[in-house]
Order: C-alpha cells, then structure tokens, then sequence
C-alpha cells in the first residue's frame, strides 16, 4: 500500500509511486506548535479537476516534500466544493496580468508551482495567446518575486501527439502508443507555446527546474471543468433515469470497441508532486495515465448499473444523434432533476460539455506509454474501472449528481 493513500483514498484508488527506501515515507512528526512549512504549494486552476485534487492531497500529513502550506488560485469566488481544503484561496484572474502581478507576487514564501488550468477558445491561434499570456503572467509575477522557488509543474495532455481539437480528424497524428521522445506535429497548438514559454522564464532563475505532464482523457471531480468526461456522463445518465430512458450510446461503432487508456486525476496529483520533490525527475516531460486499458462498451454498463439504467448497444443500423443533440432542450429538466434532488445549483451547460463526450465517444483507440515515468521512478497506477465509479460516487456525495 502507498504512502498516504491506504487510508485516506480506500483500496480501490491505492497506489505507489515509491518505494520502501524512499526518504519521504518516512510520516512527518510534528511538535504541538504551529507547523512549520518545508514547501510552499501555488495551484493555478485549484478548483479544476486536478487542482481539486491536488488541493486535497498536497495538505495530508504525510505527503512527499511536506509538511505543505497550500495556495489556490483561481477565477471564481472559491466553490462549496472546494472550500473544505485546508488552503488558503486567491480569487485572481491570470489573464489580466495587473490583476496577476497585484495578486501573486505577494506570495512571495512559494516554493513549487502546479499550474493546471487552460482557458477555451473558439479557435487554435486564440488559444496559444491566450494561455500562453496566462502561463507567462504567472511566471512574472512570481518568479521574481519568490527567492525560494524551486520547480514548475505544467500540466498539458494528450492533444501534444493527436493536435488541437481544431485539427482532430483532418491531420496526421503520432501512431499510438505514445511516447515523449516524438516530435511535435506542424500544426499550431497552445501546448507547445507553453513549454516554450515554460523554458524560456526557468531560465532567468538559477536552479530552478521544471516538469511537464501530459495526462489523457482526466477521470476526476470538478463542476467547473471543461472536459469532465465522468460528470458530463453522469449528468446525461441522471436525465435519461429521470424521463425513464435507457442509457443509449451517443458514440460511434469506432468509438464503441475503440481501446482507451485513462488518468485519475489524483494519481495525476500523485505524479506531479514526485516530480515536484524527486531529483530525478527534474526537467522532463513525462505522459501520465493509469496503466491499464478499457474500452466504453464496457464502462457504458458500467455507468447504466450505477443509475440502475437499462442501456443500448451501439448498433451500426441506428440513426446516431450527438449528446449535444440530445441535450438541447433538456435544461429545465435539469432544473427540475436539481431542485427534486436537493442537488448543488448548477446550469446543465455548466456540468453538460457534450462537446467533449462526442470527442471521447467516437475516436479510435489512444494510448500513451508509462515506460518513461517508471524508469525515472514513478510506479503508481489506477484500475480505471474502479477510479470510474469512484469518481461518480464522489460527484454524488457532493450532490451534484442524484
């Protein structure tokens, strides 16, 4: 069993990316004063779906490079959700680079950065000057600003080897399994204006390093993110239970018996923070998912048991109808589905990216390869049918989903 996870996550969610020898096994002892610091978390995008997790990973007694003070940085007044991590929250908008400057670079005692959000945008070119600017006011308001700052987690994802969503289906991508070593596609993509810039401002800091992780489609709980295959799911399968339908696949036949591979968002969590305090991690990219394969033929039964739904097969004869389709005309049933439920008040367009399951439901298979990471020494894993309903219970126990 690993570190911290045994007791706090369950057996289900239990992994290690450690191992018997390491140093940081080794359970903090405190005295009954006031805790003293050996790091000082910054997560950027705290209340997305890494950053959720990792606002309540980074806090544990006994977490790696701890005991940890955390910063949560993000847009929004902080969530109900969100407010029961020991953090203390930022409510700060980095695509305004006064604002930024105003805001971060008083926090002058931080020591790792875990930069974990994104912003959307209608096309690729606004997206690489958009959260390329964000990225780089972040950098230069700490930076600077910060004499103890040691690493810079980025976060970017599978679209490094596949291309934008602009571009899906229209260019070349890398052949699956994916592995770091590949080169980038010659199309525009916001990831690599971030690494760039990434690599740019580490420079005008000695020693400081840095780590980029490239997780593919996230398993995870947050309300407020733009790709959360698990809640967008569970929102369309909460409907057809409520109008008493059965749970039909709004994919492909491709898509059906397609092999994916997935990543838990705290085994994500897990990754950045050993790159974050492990030496031989340092300045490296690494992909980062769960270990296994599954395909969404099985997790669609998977999701109707969960909803005690009747479900459909994909059937190459049916007439197919996107979820963006389906849930045109569905938001006052949701209304209705919240308030009969006692549910969290959401806007269906809020928890509903439909844009995203049709992405999900209809590619062919895509893989990544772990090798790298477990070479330089990260072993943990997830069983990705078990981190599947464990995130539908958690989207549960918070009411957000009846």
């Amino acid at each position: 069993m690993s570190w911290w996870w045994a007791g706090a996550i369950g057996a289900a969610k239990a992994s290690s990316f450690l191992t018997s020898s390491s140093p940081f096994l080794k359970k903090q002892e405190y005295d009954d004063g006031p805790p003293k610091y050996q790091s000082v978390a910054l997560i950027v995008g705290v209340t997305g779906i890494v950053g959720n997790s990792l606002a309540e990973i980074l806090p544990l007694s006994d977490t790696p490079g701890g005991p940890w003070k955390v910063y949560g940085v993000a847009r929004r007044p902080q969530p109900s959700w969100n407010a029961d991590h020991p953090i203390t929250y930022v409510q700060c908008d980095i695509s305004d680079p006064q604002q930024t400057r105003d805001q971060l670079s008083k926090l002058t005692d931080v020591t790792h950065i875990f930069y974990v959000t994104w912003s959307s945008c209608p096309t690729e070119a606004e997206n690489c000057t958009v959260n390329g600017a964000m990225l780089r006011n972040v950098l230069e308001a700490i930076i600077p600003h910060a004499p103890n700052l040691q690493h810079i987690c980025l976060q970017t994802g599978r679209k490094h080897y596949l291309g934008s969503f602009e571009v899906l289906g229209n260019t070349e991508p890398h052949d699956s399994p994916y592995h770091e070593d590949l080169p980038r596609l010659d199309v525009p993509n916001f990831y690599y204006v971030q690494e760039d810039i990434l690599m740019e401002e580490v420079k005008k800091k000695e020693g400081l390093t840095w780590s980029v992780h490239r997780p593919s489609v996230i398993f995870g709980f947050s309300p407020y993110s733009l790709m959360n295959i698990v809640g967008c799911l569970c929102v369309y399968a909460a409907i057809c239970k409520h109008e008493g339908k059965k749970l039909r696949f709004p994919g492909t036949r491709v898509g059906w018996e397609a092999y994916w591979d997935a990543s838990d968002a705290d085994l994500i969590a897990e990754h950045q923070i050993w790159a974050a305090v492990d030496p031989n991690a340092k300045n490296e990219a690494f992909n980062c998912s769960n270990g296994d394969v599954y395909k969404w033929k099985q997790l669609w039964k998977v999701l109707a048991e969960q909803f005690d739904l009747e479900y459909e097969e994909c059937s190459d004869g049916d007439e197919r109808l996107t979820l963006e389709e389906m849930m045109k005309d569905k938001s006052e049933v949701w209304d209705q589905i919240v308030k009969e439920n006692d549910l969290v008040p959401t806007k269906l367009e809020e928890v509903g990216c439909w844009w995203f399951a049709e992405v999900m439901l209809t590619y062919s298979s895509c893989m990544d390869s772990m090798n790298k990471s477990k070479e330089f020494g990260f072993v943990g894993f997830r069983n990705s049918k078990s981190s599947f309903v464990s995130w539908i219970e958690k989207m549960r126990a918070h009411k957000i989903v009846p």
